[in-house]
């Protein structure tokens, strides 16, 4: 399970440092081996490509209705491999669809990350902490 929030830069070249904490696990369980893709809130969604397979298929059973989000989902899927030093190549193509240029965001969220601009996923936040709280959460303990 991967949790918690690193805050990283991207170099010139697009590359993405991952966060020590979480390369020897990606290496042990994916062999370094990652898939990026879009999300419907303006991020990215990085996958250890074994959580990736079962993400995939969930998607890929959708019915047509869905197609649109199939696309969007799937047809913007890269795969991409950890180098020597931990470094991922986010895409062109998936950097402009996320709005990253250098300060980001990573997101533990479970069984794979979100990969945010630094200042959009502030701004996203913020307006979250301000709004109520949502139903699901409205009997939750903290």
């Amino acid at each position: 399970m991967f949790q918690g929030a690193s805050s990283l830069s991207l170099d010139a070249k697009g590359r993405l440092s991952v966060p020590t904490r979480h390369r020897d696990v990606l290496s042990a369980t994916a062999g370094g081996q990652l898939t990026i893709t879009r999300h419907p809130h303006g991020c990215l969604m990085v996958f250890p490509r074994p959580a990736w397979e079962q993400f995939r298929e969930r998607i890929a059973a959708l019915p047509m209705s869905a197609q649109w989000w199939k696309r969007i989902l799937l047809g913007n899927a890269m795969d991409v491999d950890m180098d020597a030093t931990g470094r991922v190549l986010i895409s062109p193509e998936l950097r402009t669809a996320a709005g990253l240029t250098r300060d980001a965001m990573l997101l533990g969220m479970g069984n794979h990350f979100e990969l945010w601009d630094r200042a959009q996923y502030e701004a996203q936040e913020a307006q979250a902490m301000q709004g109520e709280v949502p139903e699901a959460l409205r009997d939750f303990s903290f």
